[in-house]
C-alpha cells in the first residue's frame, strides 16, 4: 500500500484483503480531498430523489394499469400502496446498513460483508446484469416511442441503435452530480407524460368499457399481474451507489421518503384514471391504449425520460465495475488516460450489450422478467431483512440482541421470505411465458425490423 494524492492506494492483487479490512465499515468508499480532480461526494438528497424518480417511474406508468384489469381495481390499488410502503421500509433498512458500513458501494460489497466472496460475486453480477437489462428495456421503450411518432416509418432495429448512441453519451459523465440536472428534466417529463396520458384517456373514454372491482384468477395470471407493481419499485439496487456520492449520506432517508411517496401516489392515481376510462382492454404499455394523437403526444414527452433512464442504468453498471477495478486508486480521482479509457469502454460495452439483447434476442422482454425476478426481488425486498439481521447480530448484541427485538426480527424474516417467494414465483411465471410464446409461435426472429 502506498499514497496517491494523499489517499492510500491498494494494488488490485491485494484488493480482496483490502476489502476484507474495509468490511468493518470504517472507511468511506470515496475519500474527500480538495486535491482530487474528480469529486464524488456532491449529491444533495433532492438530487438523489429526482434521479430515482426519473429511473423507476416510467416502468410503473407503462405497466401498472394492465394489472387492474387482471385482479380488479381494489386488490391492485391495495397492492400498489402496500408495496410502496413496504419499499419505504426496506429502503430504510438498506440506508441504515449503508450508514453503518460507509465502505459499501454496491450490493456486491454488501454481499461480501454478509456472505463472503461468493455473495459479493453473485450480487455484483446481478446488479450489472439487471442494470444492463434495464438499459435495454428503456431502449425498447425509446424505440416504441419513436416508432409511434414516425408511424412505423423506420426500421425498429435502427431506432434501437440510434437511441443506444444517445444513452451512451448520457452515461459518460464520471460523477452522478453531472447527471442531476438531467434527472430533474427527466422526472419532470415523465410526470408530465403521465398527466397528458390521463387527460387523453379522460377525453376519449372507451365506449362500453367494462370495469372489474375484484376478480378471481388462476395463480399464473394473478402473479403475472402482481409482478408489474412489484417491479415498478425496483430501484433499490442503485441506492448504495447513489448514497456513496451524497454530501450528507445521513439525509438519504429524505430521498427515500420523496421517492416512495411520489411513486406510490402517482402510480395509484395514474393506474386508477387510466383503467376507469379505458377499462379491461387497457394494454401494456398503457400508452398504446390511447388514441393515436394522444399516444404520440405522450410518447414524445416521455422519450427524454426513456433515454435518460437507459443512460443512468448504463452508468450504474459501469460505475460498479470501474470502482471494483480501481477502488481507492488515482484513476478514480484523477483524469488519467487509463481511467477515462476504461470508463468509456465500460459505458460503451454496457450500451452495446443492451442493444444486442434488444435487437438480437426475440425473447428479451421475457428475459427482463426473469432478471427482475432473480435479482430485483432480492434487491428491493428480500435482502433488506438480511441487512437488519446482520447488523443487529454484529453491532447490537448477537443473538441476545435479536431476541430482544422480536417484532423487528419477525418483520425481517418475513421480508426475506417475501423476497424469496417473489423470486421463485416470478421466475416460474416468466419461464412459463417463454414456453407459451414459443408454443404459440409468438417469438419473432432476431435482427429484423
Amino acid at each position: 500500500m502506498y499514497e496517491v494524492h494523499g489517499q492510500p492506494y491498494v494494488d488490485e492483487k491485494g484488493s480482496m484483503t483490502a476489502e476484507k479490512q474495509d468490511s468493518g465499515g470504517s472507511r468511506d468508499v470515496f475519500a474527500e480531498d480538495d486535491v482530487h480532480q474528480i469529486q464524488y461526494k456532491t449529491l444533495s438528497w433532492q438530487a438523489v430523489s429526482l434521479l430515482m424518480i426519473a429511473e423507476i417511474v416510467s416502468n410503473g406508468i407503462l405497466s401498472l394499469p394492465s394489472a387492474l384489469a387482471v385482479v380488479g381495481i381494489v386488490p391492485a390499488v391495495i397492492l400498489i400502496v402496500f408495496l410502496g410502503i413496504f419499499g419505504l421500509y426496506t429502503a430504510k433498512l438498506l440506508i441504515d446498513f449503508k450508514l453503518s458500513h460507509p465502505n459499501v458501494h454496491t450490493m456486491g460489497d454488501a454481499g461480501y460483508i454478509m456472505f463472503g466472496p461468493v455473495g459479493r460475486e453473485v450480487l455484483a453480477f446481478g446488479t450489472v446484469a439487471f442494470a444492463v437489462f434495464g438499459s435495454g428495456s428503456e431502449l425498447l421503450s425509446s424505440q416504441q416511442a419513436l416508432s409511434t411518432l414516425s408511424n412505423q416509418g423506420m426500421c425498429s432495429m435502427y431506432l434501437v441503435i440510434i437511441t443506444g448512441a444517445v444513452a451512451f453519451l448520457i452515461s459518460l459523465p464520471r460523477t452522478l452530480d453531472r447527471l442531476a440536472w438531467m434527472g430533474l428534466v427527466s422526472a419532470a417529463v415523465i410526470t408530465l407524460a403521465g398527466f397528458v396520458a390521463m387527460i387523453g384517456a379522460g377525453a376519449n373514454p372507451v365506449p362500453g368499457r367494462s370495469l372489474t372491482v375484484t376478480a378471481s384468477s388462476n395463480f399464473f395470471d394473478a402473479f403475472l399481474a402482481v409482478t408489474n407493481p412489484v417491479f415498478a419499485y425496483a430501484g433499490h439496487f442503485m441506492f448504495f451507489i447513489l448514497i456513496s456520492e451524497m454530501r450528507r449520506p445521513e439525509d438519504a432517508m429524505k430521498a427515500a421518503w420523496c421517492l416512495q411517496g411520489f411513486a406510490t401516489v402517482f402510480y395509484a392515481v395514474f393506474s386508477i384514471v387510466m383503467y376507469v376510462y379505458i377499462g379491461n382492454t387497457v394494454q401494456s404499455p398503457a400508452l398504446f391504449s390511447l388514441p393515436p394523437a394522444w399516444a404520440k403526444a405522450t410518447f414524445g414527452i416521455a422519450l427524454a425520460n426513456f433515454l435518460f433512464s437507459s443512460g443512468l442504468y448504463t452508468h450504474t453498471a459501469a460505475k460498479l465495475v470501474f470502482v471494483r477495478i480501481f477502488r481507492h486508486s488515482e484513476h478514480v480521482y484523477s483524469h488519467t488516460l487509463l481511467g477515462w479509457t476504461v470508463w468509456t469502454l465500460l459505458c460503451f460495452s454496457g450500451v452495446a450489450i443492451a442493444i444486442i439483447l434488444a435487437i438480437a434476442v426475440p425473447i428479451f422482454s421475457y428475459l427482463i422478467g426473469i432478471a427482475a425476478s432473480l435479482f430485483a426481488a432480492w434487491y428491493t425486498y428480500g435482502l433488506a431483512g438480511f441487512f437488519w439481521l446482520h447488523d443487529v447480530y454484529h453491532l447490537k448484541g448477537g443473538m441476545d440482541g435479536i431476541k430482544r427485538r422480536p417484532i423487528g426480527t419477525t418483520i425481517a424474516v418475513l421480508t426475506i421470505i417475501a423476497g424469496a417467494f417473489i423470486c421463485v414465483a416470478g421466475t416460474y411465471v416468466s419461464i412459463k411465458l417463454i414456453v407459451g410464446a414459443y408454443a404459440n409461435g409468438q417469438v419473432g426472429r432476431p435482427f429484423v425490423c
